[in-house]
């Protein structure tokens, strides 16, 4: 039995995962990990179904970390051999890089001030700090019998993708987010492989924060394009994130920035919006659940048409848009140092997993469920059993389906429109 990579190794992946993708040449690499028996005939042939470049690069990565300790230095060697030698350039760089330290306290908690009350051995992520898996097609017939109830999103790509994410802060008073770097480089992995165009930015002050997003505001190619997202991760407060130079930016003014009045390229199409931050100081403690089963209800609601005056159709100023947070307001969020926070673990296993025919809204709920479930552990001190609850919020008006993989590069035109 080969036995798994070495956990350094693994890193090294995780963090160039994206580059990776996009850059390499499967065939011919293939074909030397072959001969050195890191893969297999069956494996050559599993890779090679996947078609496109980009997805036999993602299953073959997926492989890598499975393939024994010695996998990682072959693989270099095979990016060498084939031309490749800029990759594995970059990959030994990563594993020369200090790590963070660590020690044996994987889990930290993200609090207004970013000082660490405690962090928790026991937690471990569910994927084992793989990342993501491939993320699944939608199928023609689930396309067909959706599309219209749902946004319009068939554009390639989807629509581009803003990243902001504050790992290390100017001020004494947040501390560096050690596992931030994994939830940026699976967030970048995961909107890649559902089709947007992805934009990174790190380790930026608040006002260059609402500068980028002011300029992301004006793009023009917002307007040929069905949707957007922007992802925030840093520490943060109910209702701010803080820039690296320990400066708040309201979130109000974010959703703002990409409001119907500040952004007409994006009208009626949907605004998706991820927020890893803490919302406050509190620490989930949790309750012991009673017997029997959960009861919900919430009673109906009536509001009577408003009534139309001729003329132009007017908007909400803010339309249109969803927004998950990681926690709830005033509490604070966990974040694995090895592998990244629970909410961006849960979130691209469930968006990898049910994008395929599952609306954004359902997802979020998928990963409700999941956040649910979880728990610290701190034995001996009083934040033992330590729970989170993510939330979304919503002003969407259709369903919005991601339809990643629809229409296929060959899929006839008049799918998209069918009578």
């Amino acid at each position: 039995m080969l036995g798994g990579m070495l956990d350094h190794h693994k890193d090294a992946l995780i963090r160039l995962r994206v580059m990776l993708i996009q850059e390499m040449v499967p065939d011919e690499l293939i074909d030397h990990l072959i001969g050195k028996k890191v893969l297999t005939a069956y494996m050559q042939e599993k890779i090679q179904s996947k078609g496109v470049s980009f997805r036999q690069n993602s299953a073959l990565l997926d492989l890598l970390p499975k393939r024994g300790p010695n996998a990682f230095s072959i693989f270099c060697a095979a990016l060498r051999d084939t031309n490749q030698g800029h990759l594995a350039e970059q990959l030994e760089q990563q594993t020369r890089m200090p790590k963070p330290e660590e020690s044996c306290f994987p889990l930290s908690v993200e609090e207004h001030g970013g000082m660490h009350r405690w962090r928790d051995p026991c937690e471990r992520c569910m994927d084992d700090g793989d990342g993501p898996g491939s993320v699944s097609r939608t199928s023609v017939n689930f396309y067909l019998s959706h599309y219209t109830s749902a946004y319009k999103m068939t554009t390639r790509p989807r629509g581009i993708c803003l990243i902001i994410s504050n790992v290390s802060f100017s001020t004494p008073d947040l501390d560096y987010r050690h596992g931030g770097e994994v939830d940026l480089n699976v967030l970048k992995l995961l909107f890649f492989q559902l089709n947007f165009r992805v934009m990174e930015r790190s380790n930026i002050s608040a006002e260059k924060i609402i500068s980028e997003l002011e300029h992301f505001s004006k793009l023009p190619d917002h307007s040929e394009l069905d949707s957007c997202i922007i992802a925030i991760l840093s520490h943060g407060v109910d209702g701010a994130v803080y820039g690296s130079d320990g400066k708040l930016v309201q979130l109000q003014d974010v959703f703002t920035l990409l409001d119907n009045a500040h952004c007409p390229q994006l009208q009626n199409k949907p605004k998706m919006f991820f927020i890893q931050a803490c919302r406050g100081e509190e620490t989930d403690r949790g309750v012991d659940q009673r017997d029997g089963r959960e009861q919900t209800g919430s009673p109906g609601c009536e509001q009577s048409d408003a009534g139309r005056e001729d003329g132009r159709i007017r908007l909400p100023t803010q339309s249109d848009m969803i927004c998950a947070y990681a926690c709830l307001k005033g509490t604070v969020s966990l974040r694995n140092t090895k592998h990244g926070s629970w909410f961006i673990q849960d979130l691209t296993d469930v968006f990898s997993k049910h994008a395929k025919d599952t609306h954004v809204a359902d997802m979020l709920v998928k990963v409700n469920a999941r956040i649910k479930k979880r728990e610290g552990h701190a034995p001996g001190t009083e934040y033992d059993r330590c729970k989170e609850m993510s939330e979304y919020s919503s002003t969407l008006c259709r369903d919005l389906y991601l339809f990643p993989g629809f229409p296929p590069v060959t899929c006839a035109p008049a799918l998209l429109s069918p009578t």
